[in-house]
């Protein structure tokens, strides 16, 4: 993997259940591991729901293995890249040769 290929900055956040001071539970997104990446993939469809044309955007980040990048899962942390927030729809392990995990995401409609 060539270094300078990690252009970008990307920030991997956790979702975790908080408490607040008088006791109530709420889901919260946290900041758990920020790394520079590789963005790839760009590309999408469009559909038609209820007469309006809505984008699916996906993206892949590669990032390089660490012990912290190699602990995120799919069902518990998403992407921010640019602004705006991705989910995380598989990973690739490369080979389970330890040198990059390559994430594929999906763009979060708001």
């Amino acid at each position: 993997m060539e270094i300078a290929l990690l252009n970008v900055r990307v920030v991997f956040q956790k979702n975790a259940v908080t408490v607040d001071a008088i006791g109530n539970h709420k889901n919260e997104w946290t900041d758990e591991y920020s790394c520079y990446a590789t963005v790839s993939g760009e590309g999408g469809t469009e559909a038609q729901i209820a007469g309006i044309t809505v984008e699916q955007a996906d993206l892949a980040f590669t990032v390089r293995y660490c012990r912290k990048s190699a602990q995120i899962t799919t069902d518990r942390y998403r992407v921010l890249f640019g602004g705006e927030i991705y989910n995380i729809l598989s990973i690739d392990h490369l080979n389970f040769k330890k040198n990059a995990l390559k994430f594929k995401c999906q763009k979060v409609r708001r």
